[in-house]
């Protein structure tokens, strides 16, 4: 209640001072033509000044009254001009200057109902930061992020390795038994996992690699370990994956990799405002053939649209939804009708995707809409495929993931 008093009181204040003149009627207000007739009688007795000190000849004072007084007149014409043109009836002008008060206190009470929230308390920066900072350490672990992973993932799903591989891994590792301080061959198991898929093998292996640094990891092995937890969690950055980045980062701040992965962070952290300018510059860098510059592409339409702002230049904004027509349209169809437009949508974007293919929040739309359906078998058959075609691209397997879990196909 405290909040509308004061408020109210605010918007009066602030309407009246701006709508005050137009309620008093313009009547006989001040002109500019009277300022200025009110500087040629001053010039006039200026002349008269100077003529008396000498400053002026009689003949250069004649001439300047003369033309002072031409200047006079003229102005009285205008101010007689603005008076015909400006002077309003009063009431007409107390009538419209009421209107348009109540038209704005209206305009500015009906939008602040629909997109304000008069009850939430105030937020200051500090509590802010607190509950940011809250949120962010109850994310889930690496650990506790791998292990969700594999809990939920059917055996199909799961990467298995061919014997043939398998075989080389395991004759590798028992190499490195006898050689536990061969920095090489450890990088070399690491690149193996990580290659066949097995990233939470490879990323245990990675920290092995950094481990033996003693400190002195090289920055390439500490952005191998970052990339390698954030494929094992399926694109999710774990707060073990961002310190490695910060780490990153701090020793080569312009690090492409590392930038994009911070902005995947930013992202899935809420603050699209921020992974937006730092995924547009990367995108704006270059080279275009970089493995970073795809996924940036394919998805900066859509952090552009959450950020508020226009996408890049070059990149299609995304397609737009159903419009009111298509809502009206909607609404007055039968149950079975609008069931039957639903399924011939997904359908369609369905077909469209096994032959044209698509950016990654179209494959996410069709998982979603598919899991609503009950379509759950056709749904986590296009999980797994989206898996396949975006294997690598932590942001577009991070979009597809979330789709799969709002469509119910994984907890």
């Amino acid at each position: 209640m405290q909040f509308w008093i004061v408020g109210g009181v605010l918007a009066v204040v602030c309407l009246l001072v701006v709508f005050l003149p137009l309620l008093r009627g313009f009547g006989r207000a001040s002109r500019r033509a009277s300022y200025d007739m009110q500087v040629y009688r001053d010039q006039l007795r200026e002349v008269e000044t100077e003529l008396a000190r000498g400053v002026l000849t009689p003949e250069e004072a004649e001439a300047t009254r003369a033309e002072v007084s031409r200047r006079l007149l003229a102005a009285a014409d205008a101010e007689g001009a603005e008076a015909e043109t400006h002077t309003a009836p009063r009431r007409v002008s107390r009538i419209a200057g009421a209107l348009l008060l109540i038209a704005v206190a209206g305009l500015a009470l009906g939008i602040y109902d629909r997109v304000g929230v008069p009850g939430y308390p105030d937020l200051p920066l500090a509590l802010r930061e607190q509950r940011m900072a809250e949120a962010r350490a109850s994310r889930p672990s690496q650990e506790e992020a791998e292990a969700a992973i594999a809990a939920n993932a059917d055996a199909a799903q799961r990467p298995q390795l061919r014997p043939e591989d398998a075989a080389l891994v395991e004759k590798l590792r028992a190499v490195l038994k006898d050689r536990p301080g061969d920095l090489e061959g450890h990088r070399l198991l690491a690149r193996s996992l990580g290659s066949m898929g097995q990233f939470p093998e490879a990323r245990a292996a990675q920290e092995a690699v950094i481990a033996m640094q003693n400190g002195n990891a090289t920055v390439n092995d500490e952005l191998q370990l970052a990339e390698l937890m954030i494929l094992a969690t399926n694109g999710y950055v774990s707060p073990q994956a961002e310190a490695v980045i910060a780490k990153v980062l701090a020793r080569d701040p312009q690090n492409p990799v590392a930038r994009y992965y911070s902005g995947l962070t930013l992202l899935q952290g809420g603050r699209p405002d921020l992974a937006y300018p730092l995924w547009a510059r990367l995108l704006e860098e270059g080279p275009p053939d970089a493995p970073w510059i795809a996924p940036i592409r394919n998805d900066i339409a859509e952090v552009a649209r959450l950020a508020g702002m226009p996408p890049p230049e070059g990149v299609a904004t995304p397609a737009p939804g159903p419009n009111q027509a298509d809502i009206t349209a909607a609404e007055q169809m039968t149950p079975e009708e609008r069931q039957a437009m639903i399924t011939g949508m997904v359908d369609q974007l369905n077909e469209r995707l096994a032959t044209e293919g698509g950016p990654p929040a179209d494959w996410a739309r069709l998982i979603r809409a598919l899991g609503v359906l009950g379509r759950t078998d056709q749904a986590k058959e296009t999980w797994e495929e989206a898996q396949t075609k975006f294997a690598g691209n932590g942001a577009a397997l991070a979009e597809i993931n979330a789709a799969a879990q709002a469509g119910g196909l994984t907890q």
